[in-house]
């Protein structure tokens, strides 16, 4: 990826707006963002075509799989890092996959469908991958930061106002049991496309539209789906992206992550089992960033005792969505 972005101010606003509103109708965002409804339909079109962002429905963990996701860090033989990396995107259980410095060679998440497909590939299939050194694995107990919840910063109160006006409403999340096989179908459509419309979604199931409008607006409201901007940090000027691992007392460690949530750079925050408590995966604009927020921000919280960081070097997948040289791969 060359270093000058090929986003503009206007491509930057409209990633903005839909952070705030992933499915809002087209001419809302023109009416915030002072433009046409069919401008900003180019627009998005465009990123879309080239590869630049896609608007997807980021899925509840019981939805997906029995049990919780995993951090995993993956030692490498020296010069293997980027095969070792390869192989682990092609594996379907694996969401993230990135090339690090610190700690390990490979960071990686792991959300297996059934917690025997997460030992197989804990104990057998990531340890013989060739170039494997060892892996060390984190269990995330709770999330307190999603990627659905990181924001460009760049619009103003006004515009913030009249956006949160035309989002989807949430209420409570539901637990993720017992759905239909209407629902699941739903469920999968808005995955891959956060923007579905309930026409979109009929046809697909062969449902009537008031059916699906129904249930797609269940679904959002429960927070089962949640819609989402899917770019590449450093297309929106952040080109440095880390996971920090904290040690904390146990009875600070709900009192950091809730902490750390709030934090600008927070992209991921997660309550671990493991030799962590708590582990943050946040993005920033450039070194002075990360520094400030580890001598002034981290130094701030009271219970953290230590932290290690780990720095990406390349990305590979995010969200099972492949990437290639900071553009989103299609047929992933």
């Amino acid at each position: 990826m060359s270093e000058t972005s090929p986003l503009d101010d206007a491509d930057l606003d409209l990633v903005a707006a839909l952070q705030m509103a992933p499915r809002a109708p087209l001419s809302a965002l023109a009416d915030v963002l002072g433009s046409s409804a069919s401008t900003v339909g180019r627009r998005l079109a465009r990123l879309a075509d080239e590869r630049l962002l896609r608007v997807i429905g980021q899925v509840e963990w019981p939805m997906l799989a029995e049990g919780n996701p995993m951090h995993i860090w993956v030692a490498t033989v020296p010069g293997q890092a980027r095969q070792v990396a390869r192989r682990l995107a092609e594996l379907p259980e694996i969401p993230f996959v990135a090339t690090t410095t610190g700690r390990a060679d490979v960071y990686c998440s792991l959300h297996a469908t059934r917690r025997t497909g997460a030992r197989e590939l804990l104990m057998h299939r990531i340890p013989t991958v060739p170039g494997v050194r060892s892996a060390h694995t984190e269990l995330v107990l709770r999330a307190s930061a999603k990627s659905d919840s990181w924001r460009l910063r760049r619009l103003g109160e006004d515009q913030l106002r009249a956006l949160g006006e035309v989002a989807d409403p949430l209420d409570e999340p539901a637990t993720a049991a017992g759905f239909s096989a209407e629902e699941l179908g739903a469920v999968e459509l808005l995955r891959h496309d956060g923007r579905a419309s309930a026409a979109e979604v009929a046809r697909a199931l062969g449902i009537n539209r008031s059916t699906a409008y129904r249930l797609t607006q269940s679904l959002l409201r429960r927070g089962l789906v949640r819609p989402r901007v899917e770019i590449e940090p450093a297309l929106l000027g952040y080109a440095l992206e880390v996971v920090v691992e904290l040690h904390a007392a146990p009875g600070a460690i709900q009192q950091v992550a809730d902490a750390l949530a709030r934090h600008p750079s927070a992209r991921y925050v997660s309550i671990v089992a493991g030799t962590s408590s708590v582990i943050h995966h946040g993005v920033f604009r450039d070194e002075e960033g990360l520094a400030a927020f580890l001598t002034h921000d981290l130094a701030a919280l009271p219970g953290i005792t230590a932290c290690e960081v780990s720095v990406m070097l390349d990305v590979l997948r995010r969200y099972w969505i492949g990437r290639e040289d900071g553009r989103l791969v299609v047929a992933d």
